[in-house]
Formats: C-alpha cells, structure tokens, sequence
C-alpha cells in the first residue's frame, strides 16, 4: 500500500496542531507502510517528502487562490498512490482533485471545520468563501472522514448533513510521551525570569478568536496576586487580531506583576522546561476540535483547565486530570458564549481553584501523564488510520 499524504505544514514548517498530528502521523504509519509526504513550503531533507512553493506570479495573490495553485502541482504527483489523505482545507483540493483525475480514495482529516470558524474572513477576506466551498467539496466527495474526537464528528455531520454518518470515523490526536516528557533546565527558567516558587499558569498557542484569548485575559485580571502568568502566544492570524492582544497584554501587566508573554515558537526543550515549571494549564478555547497543546501538557506532568466545548472533555477527566469550564455558546458557527460575564466568572473561578493546592495539582498532573500515555498513543492510532483507509480500497 503506498499512502500520500497531503498537507500544508510538516517539519520543520509547523505552526499548528494539524502540523504536529500529521508529523507523528507519518513516522508512525512509515513502520509499517509505503508513505510519501507532499506539503507546502521550501524543499525537506526526507526520504519521500516533496515540497511545493506558491509561484512567484501568485505570491501578492489572495491566500486561498495560492494554495490552489500549489494543490494542483501536488495533485499531479500523486498518480500512482493507494489511497490519498488530505489534512486542512489547504490540502483538501489537490485530494479531491485525484480523486477526479485518478480515480484514487480520498480520506480526509478533520482538524477544524470552516463554516466554524467565521473569523477568518478577517484573514483570508473572500478566500474565506473559497476555502469554505473547497472543504465542503473535498468532504461531501471523500469515501471516508477523519474526526479527531467525538466532538468533532458531531460538528461534521451538523456543518455536512449530506454525509452518511457510516463514512465519519473517530480516530483521536496523539502525543509521543518519549518526547513529550517533564523536563528541568535552571537556565532556560531564568531567561524567562520564570519564579519556581510562585502557583504558575501557562498558556501555549496561536493568537486567533478561537482561542478564547479574550475571555481569559479577562480572567487572568481576577486572579490572587501571587500567581505568575506565562503566555506562550504567538503566529497571530491578523495584525488587527495582533493589535488587540498586544493591548489586552500591555493593560494585565500595568495591573499585576508576573505577566510573562513569550511571542516567539520555542524550541520543544524550553517550552518542555516552562510546562514542566508551570502549576496548570489552561485552555479558554470556544472551538477546539481535540487540542493537542492539552495533551502536551498532559503529558508534561500538569494538569488542565479547559473549556467543555468541542473535544476537550475526551482529554481531561474532570476533577481527575484536570476540570473542565461550562459553557453555554452559540451554534452559529461563531461559539461566543451567550453570557460572556459568566464564561469569565466561571473560567476565574476554576482556575482559581486549580491553583489554590499545589499537592493536588501535582497528582492530576501524574494522572494526566498516565492518561496521555495510555490513551493517546500514536501507534495506535496510526493502526486505526490504517483500517479507515482498507476500508476505502
């Protein structure tokens, strides 16, 4: 069987969660099949990895016209394959177009849905309707549909109620716990003028609505003086997007001490160290399909506030591993909560309690560990993967 493999991130271009899954993805699935990698960017030292680059004449292009452009120079290259498997709107189309063109299975992974994520339109502006049309094509075509949690096959069948249920199948994110693993380094604590001996609560990822990023500054104001917050924030989705956190930082730090904002993508070794360091993590997202920071936190030894929402609760164990935030939100594609005052208080007041024991928060974060390790690991599911695509040949 030789598997291709479509996707717009891939080592060492990662920027996000669907990079991390379809890296693991691959090295997993290569002990046991013929796999090729075809993804965006400049040329990867790797045995059957091919990059493509947006052409030069597309370069000042709408975003969503140059991924076209580069799907379809990947579709040509996949004459040949068993079965194609297509991670991200931006691989979607060059899929969908082998599927045309080749006659090949087209699988496709479904990291996050378009019609709930309106706010790219603030990013990629009418490209949003074109990415929108392009994962509805790739996912009412596909002969067979990758959700990443339960929740998020869920929102499949809601956004693409065309789609036989018997197609959509559950195969969870993972994370390598040989690699993801606590880990101490004095000095990498120090750069960041990270204080050991002060209740710590990070928060790692991408500056962009679903995050949650605003409801939790606003959290963060109503929390005890002593706790140090860590924003490993970063790869922000517009400059207005930007501009809000930059302010939204610039008034927590006038009002508190601790305030740590770490905007650069860390080495894994310091952003291991800083979780390893931290007392909790926290997740205020109002979209997340799985959340594989969750899982590397886990995995890291620290348990996890999250928001119920999407697929969080399949990762934290309530009052076990970490404790989940309610929230009533909006079916409208946007998530905002329905009374953002309270989705504040509520998240304040869990994560209050979170860092109020540090005894405890040490045995959800052993428990967390075992969790990641025993139930998200990635060879099983790459063997899972592997039985969704013999089910399509």
């Amino acid at each position: 069987m030789r598997v291709d493999i479509i996707s717009k991130e891939y080592p060492p271009e990662i920027y996000g969660g669907a990079g991390v899954h379809v890296a693991e993805l691959v090295r997993a699935l290569r002990k046991t099949v013929d796999v090729r990698v075809h993804c965006f960017g400049a040329p990867r030292n790797e045995p059957e990895t091919y990059a493509y680059e947006i052409p030069e004449s597309l370069s000042s292009a709408n975003a969503a016209l140059a991924t076209l452009a580069v799907d379809v120079e990947i579709a040509a290259a996949l004459e040949g394959a068993s079965v194609v498997h297509s991670h991200t709107w931006y691989a979607n189309e060059a899929g969908r177009l082998a599927q045309i063109v080749y006659g090949l299975p087209h699988v496709v992974t479904a990291h996050s849905l378009e019609p709930f994520r309106p706010w790219k339109a603030e990013q990629l502006g009418g490209g949003y309707r074109l990415s929108s049309e392009i994962e509805r094509n790739a996912f009412e075509n596909a002969n067979a549909v990758i959700a990443v949690s339960a929740g998020m096959r869920h929102d499949i069948l809601s956004a693409y109620p065309s789609l036989s249920p018997e197609r959509v199948h559950v195969v969870h994110n993972g994370i390598n716990v040989d690699e993801w693993k606590p880990t101490f380094d004095d000095e990498v604590l120090a750069r960041f003028n990270i204080d050991t001996s002060q209740p710590t609560v990070i928060f790692v990822g991408r500056i962009t609505r679903q995050k949650g990023l605003t409801y939790l500054l606003e959290a963060l104001h109503q929390l005890p003086p002593n706790v140090q917050i860590i924003l490993c924030a970063g790869a922000p989705d517009t400059a207005e997007i930007k501009a809000e956190f930059d302010a939204g930082v610039a008034k927590l730090s006038e009002a508190r001490t601790g305030v740590i904002w770490i905007p650069e993508h860390l080495p894994r070794h310091e952003l291991l160290t800083i979780l390893t360091a931290s007392t909790v993590f926290v997740c205020p997202s109002i979209y997340e399909p799985l959340g594989i920071v969750n899982l590397e936190a886990m995995a890291c030894g620290i348990p996890v506030v999250g928001t119920a929402t999407g697929g969080i609760p399949e990762v934290i164990v309530d009052g076990e591993t970490g404790w989940l935030v309610p929230i009533n939100q909006a079916t409208d594609g946007t998530g905002t909560p329905h009374d953002a005052a309270q989705f504040v208080a509520d998240l304040t007041a869990t994560l209050v309690h979170a860092l109020s024991d540090e005894d405890r928060a040490q045995r959800f974060g052993v428990a967390a560990r075992t969790r990641a390790r025993d139930h998200f690991d990635w060879q099983s599911i790459a063997a899972k993967t592997l039985d969704v695509y013999r089910s399509v040949l």
